[in-house]
């Protein structure tokens, strides 16, 4: 016998499903989720009390559990006493109820869950960085080692910090006292482990206390590379090489960059008579923006002096400087530097022949040897090749007398070269440039043969352009981000940056189509120098006073009745 199929109103759902979305029971849900939540406000008094009661309840039967039998009575009898006394003080039930609520209401309270001490990743991450640091904060014979193996790391680890993600950001640790905290070496191991147990990648910094036998750890941010050229609040002979950590300089500037102006931290290098590193030495790599900090500190100094500048690279990185107010030659070829930097060499003897006559006499010095006349040779090995293949000078010996007198004369000298070269460099810029800066990206033992002292951080392996470390004389090691000043002529400056660099030169001396090589017979192209009355006397004449200086790019140099003239090369 067949069965019979069921009614399609007890198989098919869309006719169930159309009444539980009706509109009559999605009202009545509502009502009734509003119904509840307002009865949950209501009561919610009552319920914290009821929690709290509950939670006093379980504490005391607890407490009755773990009390020893023979201690069961005595207790019944001090609370039946307590109650008798509290049933006979006026209002004593009341105030004991009003108690009771309160006890159940502070009982009963939400409270949130604060998790304190490292957490499970947090202290195996402590605990490998402890053993790691045993092998060389450990010695044998120590009746009470401070770090062994299997030790307890809390004892050796007074503070430490994790970031959102896990990482160690800040570690505060104690070492023996018979650690050699006061050697480089020891110290660059203990860094070094501690570099690459706490995540490569990232800038540490390490202070060490040596008289508390402490190290302090701290992960460093990155310096603000946004900052570009522009006219910074300084005073006469102050320079901003870059931008630091807040921590490391007592000084800030303002500075418009990113959204909003702020204050920045520099770096700042004085020149002139009082300064004790008046010379400035840049080294690096290629491309990490050695020519970018030159050609900052150019624009700089020409707001209160004057500027020459030696391209020995010969890339025309400072072309937009040519025919400016103030610069005084830009010069690529080797005769062309050969004869600026010969004129350099015997204007310097002449500010400091007529300084010292204006002293004599008791006169102020001339004006014209207190403007500031900078010198910045950029790649100057690269010209010192050129002129052993065709067996002329080396430009750097006409550098010895602007470096050795150049602050009393109000000269400043600025070298910029790259490590492969850093051997060709002669003498006398080695011992006289007493303000360092190395760019890039370079190992602890490049930055200290440079800066004479180790940093306080470590190197990272990728820096963005001109990011390295500076030192003024025997000051610390600082962090440097040069701000960004690139070459307003190259196609790949975005324009923002073009105008920036463009709105601090100075206005045009000499047309553009003058800046083209000249012959003997034009006029001077780059820069006249007369010297002041003074220096036309026959006193003056054995130390090589200079009268005249002409230079012209790749020409040949001559000394005609002592002055300096430079006339086309042929061929």
């Amino acid at each position: 016998m067949a069965r019979r199929p069921l009614p399609r109103i007890l198989t098919d759902s869309a006719p169930i499903a159309r009444m539980a979305n009706s509109a009559p029971l999605a009202r009545g849900r509502e009502l009734a989720r509003t119904a509840a939540d307002s009865a949950s406000d209501v009561f919610h008094p009552l319920i914290t009390i009821g929690r709290g009661l509950r939670r006093l309840a379980a504490a005391g039967r607890g407490r009755w559990a773990r009390t020893p039998k023979e201690h069961r009575g005595p207790m019944l009898v001090f609370v039946a006493g307590c109650v008798v006394i509290v049933a006979l003080v006026p209002y004593g039930p009341l105030l004991a109820l009003i108690a009771v609520m309160g006890a159940g209401a502070w009982a009963g309270r939400e409270r949130t869950t604060v998790e304190t001490g490292p957490t499970e990743a947090e202290t195996e991450r402590l605990r490998a960085l402890y053993e790691a640091l045993v092998p060389y904060l450990s010695v044998e014979g120590d009746p009470s080692p401070l770090y062994a193996h299997d030790g307890d790391w809390e004892q050796a680890f007074g503070a430490y910090a994790f970031d959102d993600s896990g990482r160690l950001e800040r570690l505060q640790l104690k070492y023996p006292a018979y650690f050699t905290d006061g050697e480089d070496r020891s110290r660059a191991r203990i860094e070094q482990v501690l570099y690459a147990k706490a995540g490569r990648g990232r800038e540490y910094h390490f202070a060490w206390d040596e008289l508390a036998n402490q190290l302090t750890l701290t992960v460093l941010g990155a310096l603000p590379t946004d900052i570009a050229a522009q006219r910074f609040v300084t005073a006469p002979g102050e320079t901003v090489l870059g931008f630091t950590d807040p921590d490391s300089v007592q000084r800030t500037l303002p500075v418009a960059g990113g959204e909003e102006p702020r204050d920045v931290p520099p770096v700042v290098w004085r020149t002139g008579q009082r300064s004790t590193e008046p010379h400035l030495l840049v080294l690096g790599q290629p491309g990490t923006g050695s020519t970018t900090l030159l050609r900052s500190i150019a624009l700089q100094a020409l707001h209160h002096g004057d500027v020459l500048v030696i391209d020995g690279s010969g890339t025309g990185e400072f072309g937009c400087l040519a025919g400016r107010r103030g610069v005084l030659g830009v010069e690529c070829g080797l005769a062309g530097a050969l004869a600026t930097l010969e004129w350099a060499s015997h204007e310097t003897e002449r500010r400091l022949i007529a300084a010292n006559r204006a002293r004599q006499a008791g006169r102020p010095a001339p004006d014209d040897t207190r403007r500031p006349l900078w010198i910045i040779a950029d790649r100057p090995t690269a010209l010192a090749h050129v002129a052993v293949a065709e067996g002329r000078d080396d430009p750097q010996r006409w550098l010895q007398v602007p470096l050795r007198h150049g602050r009393a004369a109000h000269v400043t000298v600025v070298v910029a070269d790259q490590f492969e070269s850093a051997e060709l460099l002669s003498d006398p810029v080695r011992a006289h440039t007493k303000a360092r800066v190395v760019l890039g990206p370079a190992t602890v033992e490049e930055v200290r043969a440079v800066l004479g002292a180790p940093p306080h951080t470590t190197p990272t392996a990728s820096v963005p352009p001109g990011r390295g470390y500076a030192r003024l004389g025997t000051g610390p090691v600082l962090r440097l981000q040069v701000p960004a000043t690139p070459d307003p002529l190259d196609s790949a400056t975005s324009e923002v940056q073009r105008r920036a660099v463009l709105a601090l030169l100075p206005e045009r001396t000499v047309p553009v189509d003058a800046e083209a090589p000249a012959t003997a017979d034009d006029e001077p192209a780059v820069a006249e120098a007369e010297p002041p009355p003074d220096a036309a006397k026959p006193a003056a004449e054995p130390v090589g006073a200079t009268t005249r200086v002409s230079t012209v790019k790749g020409g040949e140099s001559r000394v005609v009745n002592g002055s300096v003239e430079v006339v086309r090369a042929e061929g």
